[in-house]
């Protein structure tokens, strides 16, 4: 025996039909169609399952949907997030630290995330990257320091 249940919602300009049936095999079948007012579709997609996964996959797609819509909704502060590092970023980064305006690095750091636009916690994972000790500006990282923090040391800076 098929049944069929159907919802629809609208969320903005944007209106949401969800079928789910049932067919003759056991399968459940999702229909999800998005169209605007105007009728122009914008989202549309099937999904067929087993019947008694129904349920559990419709919490898994509540709890996924919804973690990536607040990621989305809440934009970093800091314009370079995420964004790849490039070697002349890095020089940046290497020659500002050992070269140092302020002594104090949690301020140095902080000045540095500004500039760069990022977080100071990534200025601060980079800075062992490019053999900086992230702890004292105007050092580099010792040989053992480097293997420790994952890092380059200073004395192998610029070699292949």
């Amino acid at each position: 025996m098929t049944s069929t249940f159907h919802n629809e919602i609208k969320l903005g300009e944007v209106n949401y039909r969800l079928s789910a049936t049932t067919d003759s095999d056991e399968s459940l079948v999702l229909d999800l169609l998005g169209s605007l007012d105007s009728g122009e579709v914008i989202a549309d997609g099937r999904l067929r399952m087993p019947v008694e996964g129904g349920a559990t996959v419709g919490k898994l797609l509540s709890r996924v949907l919804g973690a990536h819509t607040r990621l989305r909704s809440r934009p970093s502060r800091h314009a370079n997030a995420n964004q790849p590092w490039t070697e002349p970023l890095d020089t940046e980064l290497r020659t500002a630290w050992l070269a140092p305006i302020d002594n104090n690095p949690t301020a140095l750091i902080k000045f540095l995330a500004e500039e760069m636009q990022r977080s100071a916690t990534a200025i601060r994972a980079r800075l062992a990257r490019v053999g900086c000790d992230p702890d004292v500006p105007g050092r580099e990282l010792s040989p053992a320091a480097a293997a420790l923090l994952g890092g380059k040391s200073g004395t192998t800076q610029g070699k292949t």
